[in-house]
């Protein structure tokens, strides 16, 4: 039987505010376990949570963003459970009122468009953390109350790559927006993904699976296919697949269970009765919509019809606003060819940024230096190999490309007759090639070539090298 894969995602993103949602506790990361949750995050008798204005600005500007109604009239809700690091019993989030209704995204995905609809996004609170040690497990309660905007998508991504294609489009757009840090190590973006099968053509949807706490894309990927391939197991030799919430073991590559999926009346959801409805004025949704910086999709156009770039260059470089800032200024600074920019930013920077698992904030190189090497390569200074020697020694902090080239006597021959002699000599010592391309085995040419550029050490002028090297061999 075929089956069909349906996937929604549920994306935590913790918002970017200096204190909690409904206290003055710090957000900040690191600190030692347990030092950063006060009186109120704690629900202690006798306090009295207090909204943090900061986060409905910041959920504003998503639904914005998304082109999703921002509601008038939101309000907060107790959602009731159990779990050791939930300190209060209770979580205060949002369930019949959300900040944020229906929007949309479109994703690219295989060279296809995408439109992967948002069912709404709300806010909600933190929980604390569970540690779980060989012989003890042990609660840190430093991120309750941290404020958080669930985004949940509707059912309409079919496979493990649009899943991950999607998470990585509302990660770009909530750094765009500088609402969330975005740091899947600390834990300030990640998903719970519900996963399910169904007989390809079949309107219903099968019985999901809801995976937890996912702050990986690769991670993501692999526990999607994975479950998918359990439950057609389990379809296939005749069972059913029981509705739950289940954990993804990366070491292991698997999912197991957790715990049966709850409902919404299982969580007893009411209003709380500490916190006033939020009330959002026509006003200041203007406001917010003339601060809203360039979003990706807007940038991405931009790029093609401004650099002429390809729909794949324009995707990579808008894909995170640092990128994109990177790339223009090397543009800028550089005043080479659109394309050469381009090709080193997405080339040579990204695969040692990639190697050493850094963000393009974290480069060593920046854009002025990268755009020294691209000068040089314009004015024929160095070649393109050679510019890859200069970016390895500017990685290591050795200064601008002026100070490595002179350094290292990287200076590239273009003297015509100095190329000359070396070509001279390459023929001379190598009669036979000479003879046997004569006799018509052209493709001795590139052994001339390389012959050439290895007793130059790679400083000829590779074009010069071509136009004398057949001048001579005709």
């Amino acid at each position: 039987m075929a089956w069909e894969t349906v996937i929604g995602l549920e994306i935590h993103a913790q918002l970017a505010t200096k204190s909690k949602i409904f206290s003055s506790a710090t957000t900040a990361y690191g600190a030692a376990p347990n030092t950063q949750a006060c009186a109120v995050d704690l629900g202690l008798p006798g306090v009295l949570p207090v909204l943090n204005q900061e986060v409905v600005r910041m959920a504003a500007k998503f639904g914005l963003a998304i082109n999703a109604a921002v509601a008038p009239r939101s309000i907060f809700a107790r959602k009731n459970y159990f779990y050791p690091d939930l300190p209060k019993g209770y979580q205060i989030s949002q369930y019949e009122l959300p900040i944020v209704g229906k929007g949309s995204l479109k994703i690219e995905v295989d060279d296809k468009e995408i439109s992967i609809g948002i069912t709404r996004a709300h806010l909600e609170e933190d929980a604390g953390k569970s540690i779980h040690k060989e012989s003890f497990s042990g609660i840190d309660l430093n991120r309750a109350g941290t404020p958080l905007l669930e985004i949940v998508s509707e059912p309409d991504m079919r496979s493990a790559k649009e899943a991950v294609a999607y998470m990585k489009k509302i990660h770009s757009l909530v750094r765009y927006l500088d609402i969330c840090d975005g740091n899947m190590q600390e834990g300030s973006f990640r998903c719970d993904a519900n996963v399910s099968v169904r007989p390809q053509g079949q309107a219903e949807l099968g019985t999901r699976s809801e995976l937890k706490n996912i702050n990986s894309f690769r991670f993501v990927e692999r526990a999607i296919n994975i479950e998918v391939e359990r439950q057609i197991d389990i379809l296939e030799s005749g069972g059913s697949v029981v509705q739950e919430t289940r954990l993804y073991n990366a070491d292991k590559n698997e999912t197991r269970s957790m715990r049966s999926k709850e409902e919404a009346n299982d969580y007893r959801y009411f209003p709380d009765p500490d916190l006033l409805p939020i009330v959002i004025e026509a006003e200041f949704l203007e406001q917010l919509k003339t601060d809203l910086p360039e979003l990706p999709d807007n940038k991405k156009q931009r790029f093609m019809q401004e650099y002429a770039l390809s729909l794949y260059d324009a995707s990579f470089l808008s894909s995170s606003r640092e990128l994109a800032d990177y790339f223009e200024e090397t543009v800028k600074i550089s005043g080479c060819e659109v394309k050469l920019c381009a090709n080193w930013v997405m080339g040579e920077l990204s695969a040692v940024l990639n190697k050493n698992h850094k963000d393009i904030t974290e480069s060593t190189i920046t854009a002025t230096q990268l755009a020294g090497i691209l000068r040089r390569i314009t004015d024929k200074t160095i070649s393109g190999k050679i510019a890859k020697k200069v970016f390895e020694a500017m990685w290591k902090g050795e200064g601008d490309a002026d100070s490595i080239i002179e350094k290292h006597g990287l200076k590239q021959v273009t003297d015509t007759g100095a190329i000359e002699k070396i070509i001279d000599d390459a023929l001379s010592n190598n009669p036979k090639q000479l003879q046997d391309y004569r006799n018509g085995k052209d493709k001795l040419f590139g052994f001339f070539v390389g012959q050439v550029m290895k007793a130059s050490k790679g400083k000829a002028d590779p074009k010069q090298v071509n136009e004398l090297l057949k001048k001579k061999l005709s």
